[in-house]
């Protein structure tokens, strides 16, 4: 069985865009709050991933590629609007690889960084670009995004 521990951050500094980034596009066949869908291309790979409800830090998830044209044709015409627009960095840290998203379109302005741990009580060193985490704050999960882009919320954090 699949399963993901992540912890997820704002991003307070510039620290990681030396990074080379990776263009992301997604979208979501179902957004239930007991199972997400997602159809996603990254850079020149498609995949497709259902997740389980969020229990603590930790959720099953299952993902598996699939052909592009496929993921695009999903994308374009099965998708929930709007989709997600991202350039994924991957940034090497103390032993650890974290994802740091600068979410475009849309959400354009958030910037997020995850780290995916496997177990809750994992310790990391935190970079100094990291800033408060959201891990809890469900604003901040990518399928939220679809239906309350970063822009809408009436109360940044």
């Amino acid at each position: 069985m699949g399963r993901e521990i992540e912890r997820k951050f704002r991003v307070s500094g510039k620290g990681w865009k030396s990074a080379e980034g990776v263009a992301f596009r997604q979208g979501y066949l179902s957004t239930a709050k007991e199972r997400t869908v997602r159809v996603r291309i990254e850079g020149e790979r498609a995949v497709i991933t259902v997740k389980g409800p969020v229990t603590g830090l930790t959720r099953r998830e299952f993902e598996y590629e699939i052909p592009l044209a496929e993921a695009a044709e999903m994308l374009d015409q099965l998708c929930e609007r709007p989709l997600i627009e991202k350039r994924r960095h991957r940034v090497d840290h103390a032993g650890h690889t974290w994802e740091v998203d600068e979410f475009l379109g849309e959400n354009q302005g958030l910037v997020v960084a995850e780290i995916e741990l496997e177990s809750e009580d994992e310790s990391f060193d935190r970079p100094d670009w990291l800033g408060e985490e959201v891990s809890d704050d469900p604003r901040y999960y990518n399928a939220n995004l679809v239906s309350q882009p970063y822009p809408s919320w009436a109360e940044r954090a």
